[in-house]
């Protein structure tokens, strides 16, 4: 979850932020409040090129992290290599031909 956590933030962080400012100023209501600013955070996490890549070319590790978070949910905190081997993944992914910010095809 970490993990996933810190690609969100890497990618998604002005949804993030958004979100977590929300949540910070509605301590009781937050889950109504917020929830157009969770669904704003999700919309990046599954359509961003970026993670999509990742995503794609780190599947394998993501979902041994997974599976391995699945058969220690009691202590997830053994599955740390599980995460480093995902993130070590994320981090060299080539990234260097994904379209960040798509131009418009002109109407």
């Amino acid at each position: 979850m970490q993990a996933a956590m810190e690609i969100t933030a890497k990618y998604c962080h002005k949804e993030m932020e958004s979100y977590g400012s929300c949540v910070a100023s509605n301590p009781s209501t937050w889950q109504l409040k917020c929830h157009e600013l969770k669904m704003k955070v999700s919309q990046c996490t599954s359509s961003h090129p970026v993670i999509q890549k990742i995503r794609q070319d780190c599947a394998k590790e993501f979902v041994d992290f997974e599976k391995c978070l699945k058969e220690n949910q009691g202590t997830p905190v053994s599955c740390t290599a599980h995460v480093a081997r995902f993130l070590g993944c994320a981090e060299t992914v080539d990234l260097s031909k994904v379209e960040t910010n798509p131009v418009a095809p002109p109407s």
